[in-house]
Parts: C-alpha cells; sequence; structure tokens
C-alpha cells in the first residue's frame, strides 16, 4: 500500500458493508487503521463517531466522518479520480452502475434484517420472514438476469468494479446466513461470478466469518 496512515475504518469485516469498503480502500492502496468495533458489542465506543452507531464509519485526518458505504465510496472515489476511479464519473454507465450496487446493498440489507429477526426476537413475524425472503430472492433473479446477459470477465468490462465488490459481499453473507435459500442450481451466473471474486486475494485477506448478535 501507499500513502500515509490517515483514515480509520469502523466495523467488522462479516458486515458485507464494511467489507465493500474494504476491499476498495485496499484496490486504491489507501492505507487505513482498522477498529474491529461491533454495533452490539462496542456502542459506546461508536456513538462519538456516529450517533446511528452503524457501520461502515470512515473517520478522515481532517476529523470529518463518513457515515454510510455509498458516501465513503464516492468520497474514495473523489480521492482516487476517474482514471482509477471503480464506477464510471457520470452518464448512463454510472447508473447502471449504482443500480446494480444499490439492488446489491438492498440484498444485504433484508439478508440483516432476517439474521436481526432470528436472533434477536423470541417471537419470530412469519410475515415478515416471508417478506424479506421474498425480496431477497426477487433480487436474486434480477442480478442473475442482469449478469447473464453480460460476457465479460466482470460485471461493467475487463476490470472489477464497485458494482462486482457489492454484489460479491452482499451475496458471500447472504449465503452464510441463510444457506436454506440456496442450492446448487438457483442463480449459478451469479454464484459463478461471485466465487471468482472470492478467489482473489483482496478478497481473501478482507473476511470473516459471520458472528450474528445473540
Amino acid at each position: 500500500m501507499t500513502g500515509a496512515l490517515t483514515l480509520i475504518l469502523i466495523g467488522q469485516y462479516d458486515s458485507p458493508f464494511v467489507r465493500r469498503v474494504a476491499i476498495a480502500l485496499n484496490l486504491y492502496g489507501m492505507a487505513y487503521e482498522h477498529r474491529t468495533w461491533s454495533v452490539f458489542g462496542d456502542a459506546d465506543k461508536i456513538a462519538p463517531f456516529n450517533p446511528l452507531i452503524r457501520v461502515p464509519t470512515l473517520v478522515l485526518d481532517s476529523g470529518d466522518v463518513l457515515i454510510e458505504s455509498a458516501m465513503i465510496l464516492d468520497y474514495l472515489d473523489e480521492q482516487a479520480g476517474d482514471a482509477r476511479a471503480m464506477v464510471a464519473s457520470s452518464g448512463p454507465a454510472r447508473r447502471e452502475a449504482l443500480k446494480i450496487c444499490a439492488l446489491a446493498t438492498g440484498l444485504a440489507d433484508k439478508a440483516v434484517a432476517l439474521v436481526y429477526e432470528r436472533a434477536l426476537h423470541k417471537e419470530k413475524s412469519q410475515t415478515w420472514v416471508e417478506r424479506c425472503t421474498a425480496q431477497v430472492e426477487r433480487v436474486l433473479n434480477a442480478l442473475e438476469a442482469d449478469r447473464a446477459a453480460r460476457p465479460t470477465p466482470y460485471w461493467f468490462g475487463d476490470a472489477i468494479g464497485h458494482a462486482d465488490i457489492a454484489v460479491a459481499c452482499a451475496l458471500r453473507f447472504t449465503r452464510e446466513a441463510h444457506p436454506e435459500i440456496f442450492s446448487s442450481t438457483r442463480w449459478p451466473t451469479l454464484i459463478g461470478h461471485s466465487d471468482r471474486c472470492e478467489t482473489l486475494p483482496v478478497f481473501k485477506s478482507i473476511v470473516q466469518p459471520l458472528n450474528p448478535p445473540k
């Protein structure tokens, strides 16, 4: 990596949102300090930086704090410059990529919600579980169809981008948290894409087994 140690990334890598930011930081060669604080076990540590007590949270050397993964990545892209940014700077190409990112992060949101429902509520809402599960499956269907229509090594060409990272991180989390949803025949293109991303050194180095709240 290059550059001075000026950034602090808060959050654990079992979060697909923290993980996508950490992978981007590494691909951009931006050094950072990693504080592995949990929103449950370390809420008092996170609160002074982020009143929402959510991760990822990125603290800049200026003291400014960025509090949401899309906002953080927008900042990192700006620092990297248009020539290196892992998303188009404008136009249809940018909108297409951001749509895939939005679907992936929405998938992750619903997968996390299902984990919380299972882990934190003694009396579970079957209606809520069925609704979230249906949303997860519809998003996976949409992502499968989109990726299957693209012959390129990565989602939008020959180089990895934020869409690839977001999908891979969301899919790994969802597969670990909800294996009952997946089978060897469901969403094969999408799973193959994610598996290829997971073979990359940066993905292998930034990973943490799922540790749901108890």
